[in-house]
This record gives C-alpha cells, sequence and structure tokens, in this order.
C-alpha cells in the first residue's frame, strides 16, 4: 500500500506552532499541515485525519474532496471539512490527474 513506510514529522514553525509533514521513502514530502496549531493535539488530529497512525478516529470522513487544475494547467487536491474550513491540500502540482489522485488517497480520500 502507498504510503505504508512513510515518515511522520512534527515540529514547531518560525510562531513556534505545531505543524506535521509526511515523507516518502525517497524523502520527498508528500503531505503536510496547511496551518500551525497552537495545541499539539489538534495538530495531531489534523495528521490522523490526513493518515497518521491509521486514522483510528475516521476523523474526517464526511469531508469534500476537489481535484482541480491550478493556473498551470496543473493537478491539485484540496480537502474540506463540512464547517466549510479547508483541513488539506496537496503541497504540491501534478502532472497527470492519476498522480493528483494517488496522492489524495495517500492523505486519506
Amino acid at each position: 500500500m502507498a504510503g505504508e513506510n512513510d515518515k511522520w514529522e512534527f515540529y514547531n514553525d518560525k510562531r513556534g506552532e505545531h505543524r506535521w509533514r509526511r515523507k516518502a521513502s525517497n524523502g520527498n514530502i508528500v503531505g503536510s499541515s496547511c496551518e500551525g496549531y497552537t495545541g499539539k493535539s489538534s495538530c495531531t488530529a489534523n495528521a490522523e485525519r490526513h493518515g497518521y497512525k491509521g486514522n483510528p478516529k475516521g476523523l474526517g470522513s464526511k469531508d469534500k474532496w476537489d481535484l482541480y487544475t491550478d493556473k498551470r494547467g496543473e493537478h491539485r487536491w484540496r480537502r474540506t471539512a463540512v464547517n466549510g474550513e479547508v483541513t488539506g491540500a496537496s503541497s504540491e502540482s501534478y502532472k497527470s490527474k492519476a498522480d493528483c489522485k494517488s496522492n489524495a488517497e495517500r492523505n486519506g480520500m
């Protein structure tokens, strides 16, 4: 399964807020938090929503997923909670829609 060997990193950004990033075995970042969190538990919950520890609580099961084409004509994804808050987005663009979809699936789609 894609992503099973990914490494999850948790860190504090320049503002002292908690963030996460997910790296593939080749070192490429394949997911990251869209924002900083003041509480570590909120950051961890967002990471779980994107597959950290297998998302044991099923967070984000009703989220809306959008695959779209950006201004450069490349593919990206965005994840939106039922309250309208964007809870995730692709950290890079993809030349093919299939690669974009694969990355979204790796992050919980």
